[in-house]
């Protein structure tokens, strides 16, 4: 997941963190003094974000040399080491934050979206995300949540039609909404329609629409709704769907239902890094 825009956020990360310096490792060891390091799981997690994190030390100083020991999306119980940094120990300590704030997000995101993926296993039903992401985040975040297990929604507005409650209510009608969508969108976007209610349902598998976003239903609601659309269209689930509750909506019929917790709501992972002197014998 190493693109521009990830150097972009690495850099500014460092900038955040180190832009003026690292006075307290500078102060405590000179250029010459070398360490190792390692930073493992304190937690059972899914890990993710470490070519992201060996990016941040390499950034920091070239020198610095990371071994991956595990892969993204890899299952890494309590105790378990994920990567080896050796090098210029001042360096690897000013490294050391930010590179453990890319693993932590990502691997709580991997983490929650694995839940959430084992949770429907065997219903049919995927778990994809949404665009609630942390701003400039959002490639990262949705590379961790495919890490988990789960799926990715469109990434960006323009990737297909989306036509929800306001976009209704200022063009006057869900139809009337559809038809000026189908004019203008590229001839390959597909168009889902948000509905609340079966009378929307009906309108929107009238007006054509490819993908029908339940929204906010109950589940008896959506079994009418997936009864009412017959297979006309894709059906996706979403709004006030949680964990404890996934079971219930993912129905024969029901195509994926979208989670922003997956994003919002995942907590850090817990993984630390430990540092040994480089004449000691690291045993992890």
């Amino acid at each position: 997941m190493i693109t521009p825009r990830t150097d972009h956020l690495i850099d500014l990360a460092l900038d955040e963190d180190a832009g003026l310096g690292d006075v307290t490792s500078r102060a405590i060891f000179p250029p010459q003094h070398t360490s190792r390091a390692f930073i493992e799981a304190k937690q059972d997690l899914v890990v993710c974000g470490l070519d992201v994190a060996a990016r941040v030390f390499a950034r920091v100083d070239p020198a610095l040399k990371v071994t991956l020991i595990a892969r993204d999306g890899e299952r890494v119980k309590k105790g378990g080491a994920v990567l080896r940094i050796v090098g210029p120990t001042a360096a690897l300590l000013t490294a050391e934050r930010t590179a453990l704030n890319f693993i932590q997000r990502l691997s709580g995101v991997a983490t929650l979206s694995r839940k959430f993926a084992a949770a429907v296993d065997g219903t049919g039903t995927r778990i994809v995300d949404t665009r609630k992401t942390t701003p400039g985040w959002r490639a990262l975040e949705k590379y961790a949540v495919r890490c988990g297990g789960c799926v990715n929604h469109r990434s960006s507005l323009g990737e297909h039609v989306l036509i929800k409650d306001n976009h209704i209510a200022a063009a006057g009608s869900l139809t009337k909404a559809v038809k000026l969508c189908r004019a203008a969108a590229p001839h390959s976007a597909k168009i889902e329609v948000e509905a609340t209610t079966l009378a929307e349902v009906k309108e929107a598998v009238r007006a054509g629409a490819e993908v029908i976003l339940l929204d906010n239903m109950s589940p008896a609601l959506v079994r009418s709704a997936v009864a009412m659309i017959a297979g006309a269209a894709v059906i996706e689930v979403s709004g006030g769907v949680r964990y404890e509750t996934l079971r219930d909506y993912a129905l024969p019929g029901v195509d994926v239902i979208s989670v922003g917790a997956l994003t919002h709501s995942a907590p850090a992972a817990d993984l630390s890094l430990t540092l040994l002197p480089a004449r000691s014998r690291a045993t992890k």
